[in-house]
C-alpha cells in the first residue's frame, strides 16, 4: 500500500522533533540509541522520517520503540505523540 502525503509528513514531524529533544539534552544520536536499544542507524533514520534509506519509506516506529524513546528522552509519550499531532494541525 503506498504511503500517504499526511504519514510522510506526521513521520517527518516526529523525526524532527525527536533531534530537537535529543539536542536539548545534550545527547547524541549513538548515545540516545544505545540508551533505547536500537542501533544508530536505526535511530537516524528515524530522526530522517525514514525506514530505510532505499528505497526512501516513511518510519513507522513500533509502541515499544516510541516508549523506549520518550524514557530516554525524558518526554511523556502523550507529550511525544500530542507535539506531532499539534505540529500537523498548525
Amino acid at each position: 500500500m503506498p504511503e500517504s502525503a499526511v504519514e510522510n509528513e506526521l513521520v517527518a514531524i516526529l523525526g524532527h522533533h525527536l533531534a530537537e529533544l535529543r539536542m536539548a539534552r545534550g545527547l547524541t544520536q549513538e548515545q540516545v540509541a544505545l540508551a533505547a536499544g536500537m542501533s544508530r542507524n536505526h535511530y537516524q533514520l528515524l530522526e530522517a522520517g525514514l525506514r530505510a534509506r532505499k528505497p526512501r519509506k516513511p518510519a513507522n516506529p513500533t509502541f515499544t520503540t516510541l516508549v523506549a524513546l520518550s524514557e530516554v528522552l525524558d518526554t511523556p509519550l502523550p507529550d511525544l505523540i500530542n507535539e506531532v499531532w499539534n505540529r500537523n494541525a498548525g
